[in-house]
């Protein structure tokens, strides 16, 4: 059964997943100061490796509004660690193997169901969901969402 998509006004549900060296990383960890948690598809694919790239790319002015990123998706940690370097992305991937998070928080999949879904969720110190992005096809809108967001 699906959960309840987690939407703005919403707290953050209590998760933690390995990330991609392993080490189990508990979101409650970066309760505290904003973040930015979204999910993708899967590593190395078009779409995927663009949003990727436009969170490392904005990573420094993310980090100057405090921010932290946070990319989650099924792939292994050996795959995130991969895509990691190959694309040198500073931030952390979870995977979510059996997809749990992803259900936990009622992450819709697009093209009727067949691919994971691409949302990004922006959360304050407080653990509270502030805005909620959703759009499998403009992979690179996701970032300038976060950004708009966190200036507010």
């Amino acid at each position: 059964m699906k959960n309840k998509p987690i939407k703005a006004g919403d707290k953050i549900p209590a998760f933690s997943l390995p990330d991609q060296h392993g080490k189990m990383t508990p979101i409650k960890q970066y309760i505290g100061k904003p973040f930015v948690l979204y999910f993708y598809p899967k590593d190395d694919t078009p779409g995927c490796t663009a949003e990727a790239c436009s969170f490392r790319d904005a990573y420094a002015e993310l980090r100057g509004l405090e921010a932290e990123v946070i990319g989650v998706s099924a792939d292994s940690p050996a795959s995130h660690l991969d895509f990691a370097k190959k694309y040198n992305l500073p931030f952390v991937l979870l995977s979510d193997e059996k997809n749990e998070l992803r259900k936990l928080m009622g992450v819709p999949g697009s093209m009727f169901g067949l691919l994971p879904g691409r949302v990004t969720y922006i959360v304050g110190a407080d653990g509270i969901v502030k805005h909620v992005f959703d759009s499998q096809l403009k992979a690179q809108q996701h970032v300038k969402e976060a950004l708009e967001q966190l200036m507010d």
